[in-house]
């Protein structure tokens, strides 16, 4: 393999991957970029033994993109990476930039502490993010792949990974195109969600398919049991 682009360390091969002939059938996903994105899209990470990561759409606003959710003490809050406006809206997603304005990186992470600190497995797992919010970034792709670099090594997810050198509107069964399809508005596409350990459940009740971390600081190394068992 290797390593796409100098700006971090996530190993993935260029180009489209071919499925393997004969034996199981071999599961292959096409996801779009998230932030710290939704149970659903690792239960599917977790399942596939392929993935190829669009990096040659158009940024579209609204979506996981540049935006998480997580459960806090007041009900659940989007978290929304600002990006830098462009003349056009058809910046593809590894070009968008990030804006610094309203010091985002900061107030993200005060949000994530004040949402998670007293959950059982917040302080084991924070230095492995912390840096990242602490790091200055240019563009919203290098940070999106470095944190999810980051929650596969945690959770112990390991499929083989692709990045698209083109845009390709269909993938002809070659792929489960998920890149439209996990989406804030949308319905879940895992709907069978396992309801697990939540720090506010008490208050709102088991709050569905928010942000990995939520899921991670909750239940810690089970959570990839909750991910295989969906």
């Amino acid at each position: 393999m290797v390593k796409s682009g100098s700006t971090v360390s996530l190993k993935m091969q260029q180009g489209n991957c071919n499925p393997t002939g004969g034996g199981a059938k071999v599961k292959q996903y096409c996801f779009s970029t998230a932030y710290l994105a939704p149970v659903e899209y690792y239960i599917l990470l977790s399942d596939a033994d392929k993935i190829l990561l669009e990096q040659h759409d158009f940024f579209v606003k609204q979506t996981y993109r540049n935006r998480c959710t997580i459960a806090t003490a007041n009900g659940v809050m989007d978290l929304i990476i600002p990006v830098e406006k462009s003349a056009s809206n058809k910046t593809l997603i590894k070009d968008i930039r990030i804006s610094d304005h309203g010091n985002w990186k900061i107030n993200h992470w005060k949000a994530i502490l004040s949402a998670y600190q007293s959950s059982p497995f917040f302080e084991y797992y924070a230095d492995d993010l912390v840096y990242c919010y602490e790091k200055q970034w240019n563009f919203l792709w290098d940070f999106n792949i470095a944190l999810q670099e980051k929650m596969l090594m945690l959770l112990d997810i390991h499929p083989e990974i692709n990045l698209t050198d083109k845009y390709q509107a269909d993938y002809h069964n070659e792929y489960i195109d998920l890149r439209e399809a996990i989406h804030p508005k949308k319905e879940n596409v895992i709907t069978d969600l396992h309801s697990y350990y939540q720090v506010f459940s008490q208050k709102f009740g088991f709050q569905k398919n928010l942000s990995i971390i939520d899921l991670l600081f909750n239940m810690g190394n089970e959570s990839i049991l909750i991910l295989k068992d969906c």
